[in-house]
């Protein structure tokens, strides 16, 4: 495929997905700013590969990069991520709790990348087995082995957030 089609179809992909590339690169690095970052270093690989072939598949071919970009720049920090001013106060909004919310969020944070990524691709960004299959260069059958693995891991951790929190002391009473 020539460069200047494979330019304009990577901007259009990104012009009407940047919020769900962001939000996939956030749910990896949850940094706002790093999640940006990823995003740029994803289209600057992009606009550099010469790996797409497919012009229908832009889409997870997309995905995919920015799957590798953000594991990449785990791997390169390997550290734990420490939640900023503006992200505490954000969810200390002062209006209605989501505990729950943040007990998943805690809970898909401890799953191993791999698990996460297929949690993460399949649920929050609503790709069908395949396309997360495809995104991550799986065979189907490993994607639905550590999706079920995932969820199976996910439920215990729920489970013991949900047994502790009735456990807990109300105080106030």
């Amino acid at each position: 495929m020539n460069k200047p089609r494979q330019y304009e179809l990577i901007t259009d992909v990104v012009m009407h997905n940047k919020d769900n590339f962001y939000r996939l690169a956030y749910g990896y690095v949850l940094n706002p700013e790093d999640a940006l970052d990823i995003v740029q270093d994803s289209i600057h690989k992009a606009i550099k590969s010469d790996t797409l072939h497919d012009e229908t598949a832009v889409k997870s071919w997309f995905y995919k990069i920015v799957v590798h970009t953000a594991l990449d720049f785990l791997r390169r920090r390997k550290r734990v991520a420490v939640a900023s001013d503006a992200e505490l106060e954000y969810r200390d909004s002062g209006q209605e709790d989501h505990y729950r919310d943040m007990d998943l969020e805690k809970a898909l944070d401890e799953l191993p990348p791999d698990y996460r990524s297929v949690v993460v691709l399949r649920y929050f960004e609503d790709l069908k087995i395949e396309e997360v299959a495809g995104v991550l260069g799986l065979n189907v059958n490993t994607v639905k082995t550590r999706l079920y693995k995932a969820l199976k891991l996910l439920r215990i951790e729920m489970e013991e957030v949900e047994v502790h929190n009735e456990e807990a002391p109300e105080y106030g009473r």
